[in-house]
Order: C-alpha cells, then sequence, then structure tokens
C-alpha cells in the first residue's frame, strides 16, 4: 500500500498539504522480530505500515499481553508520546519482515502549526485511534472469547494465517488450548 493512500484512509489532504507532509515521510525496512518501539520509551515517531504485520503487547512479570495487530494500511504510535511526549507502556514488535513509512512527531506537529488541512488530517488521525481504542476496551469488557475471535475473523481473517496462535490466544485473553477449542468448534 502506497503512502498516498495510507494517508487517505485518515483523511484526504488537498495535494500541497499532502506533498508538504510527504516531504517528512521516509520509508524503512525492518526483519521479522525486530522490536520497533520499546515501552517505558518516548517514541518521536509515527509509523505506517506499507507492508508486514506488528504487534502491540505489554510485558507482565510473567508473560506478554497482546493488544493490538497492525497490517498494511494501519498506523503504528504510541499515542502517550505522540499526544503527552511521555514514555509509552507498549512495545511493538515486527511479526514479519515489515516496509514502513516513517513520519518524525515533531515535524508532523510543525505543520500543524501552518497548514489547517494538516492539522485536520491529524485531528481525524488522533480521533480514529480514539475510537479504535474504546473500541477494543469495549470488546474486552462486553465480549466473549468466542465473539472475539469470530469479530477478528470477521475483521482481519488474514491475521489468522499470518500470526502465531500463541500471540491470537493471548490477544483474545485465552491459553492456546481454549484457542484450539474455539476453533474446533468453529469447523
Amino acid at each position: 500500500m502506497d503512502i498516498n493512500q495510507i494517508l487517505d484512509r485518515i483523511y484526504v489532504l488537498p495535494e500541497i498539504s499532502r506533498n508538504a507532509l510527504k516531504q517528512y515521510i521516509t520509508e524503512v525496512s525492518h526483519p521479522k522480530s525486530f522490536c520497533l518501539m520499546e515501552s517505558d520509551k518516548i517514541i518521536p515517531y509515527i509509523y505506517f505500515i506499507r507492508k508486514g504485520i506488528v504487534r502491540a503487547y505489554a510485558s507482565t512479570a510473567d508473560n506478554d499481553i497482546t493488544f493490538w495487530f497492525g497490517s498494511e494500511g494501519e498506523t503504528v504510535v504510541s499515542m502517550k508520546s505522540y499526544v503527552e511526549d511521555r514514555p509509552g507502556y507498549e512495545s511493538i514488535e515486527l511479526l514479519e519482515d515489515c516496509d514502513l513509512y516513517v513520519l518524525e512527531t515533531e515535524h508532523l506537529k510543525k505543520l500543524f502549526e501552518t497548514d489547517i488541512h494538516i492539522a485536520n488530517w491529524g485531528r481525524k488521525f488522533a480521533e480514529k485511534e480514539l475510537v479504535r481504542t474504546e473500541e477494543l476496551i469495549i470488546s474486552r469488557q462486553f465480549k466473549t472469547s468466542l465473539e472475539r475471535y469470530k469479530d477478528l475473523m470477521a475483521n482481519k481473517p488474514d491475521l489468522l494465517k499470518r500470526v502465531q496462535l500463541g500471540h491470537i490466544a493471548s490477544y483474545l485473553g485465552i491459553t492456546q488450548v481454549s484457542l484450539s477449542r474455539i476453533r474446533a468448534e468453529m469447523k
């Protein structure tokens, strides 16, 4: 997915504004298992996934808890770093070799001051991240593991082929044994 398509998924910018924003976006590639973001660190970048899959997780004393997967066309950001310039709580690991677009948040915030269209793009970006977070919280609080699995199958069926079952079980908040049981019931 190219950067124009990704930017447009957030908010369609006039060409002049899009070009002003794109001058600060570069491409990077990292191998599978690369840690794109570490918890307890300020992350001064926003990433857009051109190709590949990532997972966001938080570590406990016993294990890592996966709470989000991102794939082609999605944005990877530590909202705490982005909004408050404070260390985030999440780590981001690449589950495949990834091609990414990267934007330094300092450049973006300067563009907010000079271009109303880019400022509106930033507002829409933050709103979409808020809705995504809200949906995640509601899903965890009010849906069963079976309902969450069905949502995953409906909304991101490719993840089931590209992501280890242990990460999917963690995302669903269940054990791998429970996930195997759910998968068997679905067949």
